[in-house]
């Protein structure tokens, strides 16, 4: 007598092999990697400058379509490796932007991404002929609000952003400013040996005001999430300041 678990298997395999996926409209499917460091008390993004249709002259973030043969995570890495240049940087997915007319060629869905890197590594896109820059955010509300954001060139000009990438660098931010109290993204932006005022200018920069600096230092101090290196900068002009690093994690994976 034939198991019911070998009937069942037969069974779904006779289906699969008449299944006719062209029955059902299948959307395309894509990435979008919001690329962000902290410099100068500012947060900016990689914007790349569009040189075809749709939304010719417009600024997006690097992204592309996902392969059959790869997983959303794949993606992201190989969109942020052929378009930045770089690999092993945080990158954690952010959020599905789905809404039908984001994309003028077809319905189009994305699953968005956000990776965080230390403003002092050289990101270079290895497309040399795209046109990119690194752009301020311009953030337009307080605290965890959320909304659009505006991005500025080097030369404080506005860029316009192409499909519903201002939305994107919206939630980024967001995200960015719910996480920084409770998990340690803040060192994501940093060298791996940073002394404490770096790391409270990428607070300050994040979060869009000043903290109070007593007690910012004491509340990491006690976290344990840093350590004394005992080692002091050096080449400034004036009294060095004690260098710290991350005390949880391995972060010597980065290249």
């Amino acid at each position: 007598m034939e198991r019911r678990g070998t009937s069942r298997k037969r069974d779904e395999a006779a289906f699969l092999a008449e299944y006719d996926a062209s029955r059902y409209p299948r959307p395309s499917l894509t990435v979008d990697v919001a690329l962000i460091q902290v410099e100068q008390g500012r947060i900016r993004s990689l914007v790349r400058k569009r040189g075809g249709h749709p939304e010719l002259g417009k600024w997006g973030l690097p992204g592309g379509f996902v392969r059959p043969d790869e997983s959303l995570d794949e993606a992201a890495a190989r969109v942020l490796r052929e378009k930045t240049g770089w690999m092993r940087v945080f990158l954690e997915q952010l959020y599905t932007f789905g809404r039908v007319d984001r994309d003028p060629r077809t319905r189009v869905v994305t699953v968005a991404y956000y990776a965080l890197v230390d403003a002092g590594r050289l990101i270079k896109a290895e497309d040399s002929a795209m046109q990119t820059e690194w752009a301020e955010l311009v953030v337009p509300w307080d605290g965890e609000r959320g909304g659009t954001v505006d991005c500025r060139s080097a030369d404080g000009h506005r860029l316009p952003l192409a499909f519903d990438h201002a939305e994107i660098l919206g939630m980024a931010v967001r995200r960015l400013r719910g996480k920084l109290p409770y998990a340690p993204i803040g060192f994501e932006l940093l060298p791996r040996r940073f002394t404490l005022r770096a790391l409270q200018d990428i607070h300050e920069a994040i979060l869009g005001h000043t903290v109070n600096k007593d007690a910012f230092r004491r509340r990491l101090l006690a976290s344990g999430l840093i350590s004394a290196t005992g080692v002091r900068e050096t080449g400034v002009g004036h009294r060095p300041a004690e260098l710290y690093r991350f005390a949880r994690g391995d972060r010597e994976t980065k290249s």
